[in-house]
């Protein structure tokens, strides 16, 4: 049992707890190329919640990690086969709901940990922070704290080198042979202010990539994950403790 999640723990051991932070993982269920499961989303964030909430939890934090959400916003993969969607407005009916039983319970700050691109907190927090005015939301994309060029040879951003590594350490079985990866190629678009990102349009999935997955997968390793498990956790754990020991009547210097 780690008493550092929800799912795992008992009542006996958290109804005396006085808990600082409460974490919820996000994810998603979507196609990650040919080799990588569906749920790819889902189990980064389950392993890197839980490794940062050990961190966090030896060193005095009383952070709880509740279960991932294991569904996200595709609303531009719908017609990749079984690729799963929450509307924006759904997912803050379930963020609100969240809060609602936190706010009761006496947990005034929430992170939401997310694992999937295509997920954005920002608004839906500005929203509650209005309904929860004492409480203090956050959020964070723990595939953008590193710089993983420190780490692996190809870029990309789905099913590419970092992904396929880090799910080769968590979960080898779940991985096919490389042999079996596409390319990981990715279209641009050919308006000239979204390539250089100053502008925005949702990705049509099935037009940009062949195989669904964007960066190429093909120099992957375990070994190569677990090194960057090991640093994005560490990472993640600090703002854990950050968070936990933030006075939030007090939280700008």
């Amino acid at each position: 049992m780690r008493p550092y999640i929800l799912a795992e723990t008992n009542w006996k051991a958290l109804r005396d707890e006085n808990i600082e932070l409460a974490v919820l993982p996000w994810g998603a269920t979507e196609a990650h190329n040919y080799h990588l499961p569906y749920g790819t989303d889902i189990y980064e964030a389950d392993a890197i919640a839980a490794g940062a909430a050990k961190i966090a939890w030896e060193e005095g934090a009383r952070v709880i990690v509740l279960p991932t959400v294991p569904f996200g916003v595709n609303t531009g993969q719908a017609d990749i086969f079984l690729d799963m969607n929450l509307n924006p407005s759904t997912q803050l009916a379930i963020v609100r709901d969240l809060a609602t039983v936190l706010h009761r319970q006496g947990i005034s700050k929430l992170l939401i940990l997310n694992s999937h691109g295509g997920n954005d907190f920002k608004t839906i927090l500005r929203e509650l922070g209005l309904e929860f005015p004492d409480m203090f939301f956050s959020s964070c994309n723990w595939f953008q704290s590193m710089d993983k060029s420190q780490y692996f040879e190809h870029g990309g951003d789905h099913a590419d080198e970092m992904e396929t590594s880090l799910i080769m350490y968590l979960h080898p079985d779940l991985v096919l042979p490389l042999e079996e990866a596409g390319e990981g190629k990715e279209k641009k678009s050919k308006v000239k202010a979204i390539q250089e990102g100053w502008a925005w349009a949702e990705r049509k999935w099935s037009m940009v990539t062949e195989d669904t997955g964007i960066g190429n997968p093909k120099a992957s390793t375990a070994e190569k994950g677990e090194r960057f498990y090991q640093d994005v956790t560490k990472k993640m754990a600090h703002l854990f403790l950050d968070l936990a020991q933030l006075d939030i009547t007090d939280r700008y210097e």
